[in-house]
């Protein structure tokens, strides 16, 4: 009963990806920067697949290759399946590559290269290098595009509210009692989509709309495994558009 609640509140978690993205704009020339040493993958079968497999992979310098140190183990995704996403690789479709955008209540789970800035939950400390913040009710994480903090995870105690719906960061289920933020639409444009996580899942057969979810031990494991002077990353692909583009993007071979 437990697990069939969770996987049901998974379905509420997470934010909303609003509107598509027309033409691709590029963010940067060098998706994963010479000074990332760690790399978080998420491999999905196919644009459709809800399950994932994720392993985390660093190196020594930009010129070094990747070595595996944890995985692989397994994760979900949104019930759309995944779709283009705004980050590290630019806006919509990647040049040459096709799949579908992210769009407002699809489900999807954006696809694409992110930077991983920050963690949250419900603890007092954590063990992580991470920047790391306990949240309690008052922390929210804005996803009403018409806000002028949208896609902000803030306190709302210390900010005049403007917004007419928001994420509790703080939530009633043990979902989010660890969370990455995975930093998708970082210019915050209206409708580009908000409040994407790596959390906890609610089962191997559970579905997010939009994040990106495994068991809570694997999590808190990743979140003590990640060091912010290493420029972590998250990348989430399905497996043909990760085979096509490892080259240009220097990801490790699966």
């Amino acid at each position: 009963m437990k697990r069939a609640l969770l996987a049901a509140l998974l379905l509420v978690a997470c934010g909303k990806s609003e509107t598509v993205r027309a033409s691709h704009e590029v963010l940067s020339d060098d998706v994963i920067p010479s000074d990332t040493l760690q790399l978080v993958t998420a491999i999905v079968a196919d644009w459709s697949a809800t399950a994932t497999e994720l392993r985390v992979y660093e190196r020594t310098d930009a010129k070094a290759p990747w070595r595996l140190v944890m995985g692989p183990w397994p994760g979900v995704v949104g019930k759309g399946g995944t779709g283009w996403g705004m980050g590290r690789h630019g806006r919509g479709p990647y040049p040459n590559r096709s799949g579908p955008l992210k769009q407002e209540g699809d489900g999807r789970s954006p696809a694409g290269a992110f930077l991983l800035p920050r963690s949250f939950g419900y603890a007092d400390t954590a063990t992580t290098d991470l920047p790391y913040q306990r949240v309690d009710a008052s922390w929210k994480c804005v996803d009403d595009p018409k806000s002028t903090r949208y896609n902000t995870i803030l306190d709302e105690r210390t900010v005049k509210v403007d917004w007419r719906s928001a994420e509790d960061m703080r939530r009633s289920d043990e979902l989010y009692t660890w969370v990455v933020d995975v930093a998708h639409n970082p210019t915050r444009i209206p409708n580009g989509g908000s409040c994407i996580f790596l959390h906890v899942w609610g089962g191997p057969a559970s579905a997010t709309v939009g994040c990106t979810a495994m068991e809570e031990p694997q999590l808190a494991k990743l979140i003590g495994t990640l060091k912010p002077r290493w420029n972590p990353m998250f990348v989430l692909l399905p497996k043909s558009e990760y085979s096509a583009l490892a080259p240009a993007w220097n990801l490790p071979a699966p």
